[in-house]
């Protein structure tokens, strides 16, 4: 199909146009279909939103009885070293029981 150069601009002008309306319907598609998107991601947000909550003060539930269990055995600990008996006291319990195992036991 030969163009005749005369009709050239005018040929352009249709080609253009239709090109034009072309790209804008696919732009428009597009702008609908993130429209759609984003409204269902809103959706999805405010439907987990009380449940993210909910599950944050759970953690902080579990958080504060863990750091309780903890404590309580670190207190226990603690108190177990504080019973132990030092390096000192260790080697004195051996020569009390060397002295006792000599000694005749009373009756």
């Amino acid at each position: 199909m030969a163009v005749e150069t005369k009709y050239l601009p005018i040929y352009t002008f249709y080609i253009m146009n239709d090109t034009q309306k072309m790209l804008q319907a696919i732009i428009n598609g597009q702008s609908t279909f993130r429209q759609e998107v984003l409204s269902r991601i809103d959706k999805l947000d405010s439907k987990l939103g009380g449940r993210i909550d909910g599950l944050e003060g759970r953690i902080d539930q579990v958080d504060k009885n863990l750091t309780g269990r903890i404590d309580n055995l670190g207190k226990q600990l603690a108190y177990l070293e504080d019973d132990a008996p030092t390096r000192e006291e260790y080697n004195n319990l051996e020569k009390r029981v060397d002295k006792m195992s000599g000694a005749p036991a009373s009756q």
